[in-house]
């Protein structure tokens, strides 16, 4: 469905639990059965010829405790990119939204895990993230990212920063009132800025909206200003879509998940290559 319209890039979230059960550690072996069901997704996506996002969905958390071991972090990394490193369709999000931990402590554990998977030759395209739910709109005020991840390096250069951005009040995504029609451009400007001045990639890992004028209006005005000529952002997935969504607002879900009727042909569809794939 998604493929035939142009869509290139799926994000495939999971549980880190589930794949590094707690009886065990994060650093024990993983759960065959999860991990064989977790390359079948990732290769259905890549078999299509797309690309597949593998992100460990966690908000830096590890059986319900912060983590803050890079040690730790790291060596499970270099396990996982392990099964994946052979297919340069797959792309390495290291965490999903941390938060509630300060972003140096972040960006170190970020920055082993890059240095770790590279150790061990894996090329694929790697995504960081920072704290506060890495917000883009708080990427440059308050978080503390924009410092902490300034000097960020990358061996095998081939990383993007990923940030994720929502347009109702709060910037939760949890209501489907955007704040005004232009709230999109508005809320990745600074951190558009940052990414240009300091030579970063960026990648919108999440953005998701109302069915209704303004939103379609606000998600549009982000998505133009990220296909930009001077644009440093290289991609973006909706939040999101899969059959557990249910009638989530949100969910892009085929045939009818709620946000197909307008969000897909009136607010994404039109920035799809013109030839697909």
């Amino acid at each position: 469905f998604f493929v035939n319209k142009g869509f290139n890039t799926f994000r495939i979230p999971f549980t880190v639990e589930r794949l590094s059960p707690p009886s065990t550690g994060l650093t024990g072996p993983f759960d065959s059965t999860y991990l064989a069901g977790l390359k079948s997704s990732v290769s259905y996506v890549t078999g299509k010829g797309a690309y597949a996002i593998v992100d460990p969905h966690n908000y830096m958390r590890y059986n319900g405790a912060i983590y803050t071991d890079t040690n730790g972090f790291t060596t499970w990394w270099k396990a996982l990119a392990n099964e994946f490193k052979n297919d340069p369709r797959v792309i390495f999000d290291l965490q999903n939204e941390p938060n509630g931990i300060d972003a140096s402590v972040v960006a170190g554990l970020m920055q082993a895990a890059v240095n770790g998977i590279r150790s061990i030759g894996a090329t694929n395209l790697i995504l960081v993230e920072g704290t506060s739910w890495t917000g883009a709109w708080s990427w440059t005020t308050g978080s503390g990212n924009a410092a902490a991840f300034a000097g960020f390096t990358d061996p095998g250069n081939n990383l993007a920063i990923e940030m994720h951005q929502y347009l109702d009040t709060d910037g939760s995504g949890t209501s489907g009132t955007c704040v005004s029609s232009t709230i999109g451009a508005e809320r990745i400007a600074d951190a558009t800025a940052w990414l240009k001045n300091n030579g970063f990639k960026g990648f919108l890992g999440e953005m998701g909206a109302g069915s209704n004028d303004a939103c379609v209006a606000a998600v549009k005005g982000a998505l133009t200003a990220m296909t930009a000529p001077d644009s440093p952002w290289i991609g973006f997935t909706w939040w999101a879509a899969g059959p557990w969504w249910g009638n989530y607002f949100q969910s892009i879900e085929p045939p009818n998940g709620p946000a197909i009727a307008r969000i897909l042909p009136e607010a994404l569809e039109p920035f799809l290559p013109p030839t697909g794939l």
